[in-house]
């Protein structure tokens, strides 16, 4: 896949589905790699992480968030991805299989991302910030945008900060900023709505919990999804509650692949290969139902139909109707035009 083509992304390629880490690896490195062992395990196409500082992202006056027990400005900064840890991960992930990204939120965060990754995500709380988006476009590299909380005037701003940027490799992610959100707010029409607005590659990042959410945007044409996940729901933190575990990654993968599969081109040329038994041993076509001899003039009541579709067709009925017996036929055997005269 050639992200810096925006290949991977197209309309037709295979749905592009990202594990989101975010800051599940809780500040261990060791944990990281195995979030990435689990994600190139389960087949996912890439694994995420999350850039932010506290000193840059939060106002120590923030007040506190209902959810939260910690204020934010301690809980960010407890839960900050190292940024030394960028090139090692990266190769990393490389050496796995995966695509290695992640979401700046400051611009000493584009600059670093720059250097190890092909592609940048713009979080839904950042898509406001447009001279944030308009530097990470300017690095001329694709550009995924969640859009939970926005209005369209706002997703219009964003697209054409990345435009302005002389950057058109553009996605949008249809987005509830709510962790975990309730299927309810999910809109998943939206995607198409982005999608016919903007021209651009449109998915989900869902932070529903389960996978069924998903897929069903895989089945509304979703080209990308990006999920959380973590090794264990129960470890301590605030994204790991409402993350999918390694094996529901892993069935996500597997069934968002049927889907696509079951998805097809939508055109109806008759029998696939594997349908063809059914095709010609429980259709119908004309038998004889009753003894026919041979120089016979056939009439309806000689005929019925019955499997298998050995026959002609039951539609000719009117065709076979007067035509004569070339030879004898028994009950039960279908009626084939060699049969007739």
């Amino acid at each position: 896949m050639c992200l810096k083509e925006w290949e991977g992304i197209r309309e037709g390629a295979p749905c592009f589905i990202v594990a989101e880490v975010g800051a599940n690896h809780n500040r261990s490195l060791n944990l990281a790699k195995e979030l990435v062992d689990a994600a190139a395990e389960a087949k996912a196409d890439a694994v995420k992480f999350q850039i932010y500082s506290a000193e840059t992202l939060y106002s120590r006056k923030t007040p506190k968030h209902s959810n939260y027990a910690k204020d934010l400005f301690e809980l960010i900064r407890e839960i900050e991805t190292p940024r030394e840890w960028l090139p090692e991960l990266s190769a990393y992930a490389a050496s796995k299989g995966l695509v290695f990204f992640a979401t700046p939120f400051d611009r000493q965060a584009v600059d670093e991302l720059d250097q190890v990754s092909d592609l940048f995500k713009i979080a839904s709380f950042e898509l406001v910030d447009l001279p944030l988006i308009r530097y990470c476009a300017s690095k001329g590299k694709p550009l995924i945008l969640s859009t939970g909380l926005a209005n369209l005037e706002e997703i219009e701003d964003a697209y054409l900060a990345c435009r302005e940027a002389g950057n058109e490799q553009v996605a949008f992610l249809q987005c509830a900023s709510l962790y975990p959100a309730p299927a309810s707010i999910m809109n998943l029409r939206a995607m198409e709505t982005l999608r016919r607005a903007f021209g651009v590659p449109v998915g989900l990042s869902d932070h529903t919990r389960g996978i069924h959410v998903s897929v069903a945007a895989a089945a509304l044409g979703a080209r990308i999804l990006e999920k959380h996940f973590t090794l264990d729901r129960t470890l301590e933190g605030p994204d790991h509650p409402f993350a999918i575990e390694p094996q529901e990654l892993a069935e996500l993968v597997r069934q968002v692949r049927e889907v696509e599969a079951a998805l097809g081109d939508g055109r109806k040329l008759g029998p696939a290969p594997e349908e063809r038994e059914y095709y010609e041993k429980a259709r119908r076509s004309l038998h004889a139902a009753v003894p026919i001899p041979r120089g016979t003039v056939i009439a309806e009541d000689m005929l019925v139909s019955k499997r298998p579709g050995y026959g002609i067709r039951p539609k000719h009925l009117p065709l076979v109707v007067g035509r004569t017996a070339k030879q004898d036929m028994e009950a039960d055997q279908w009626i084939t035009w060699v049969d007739l005269q």
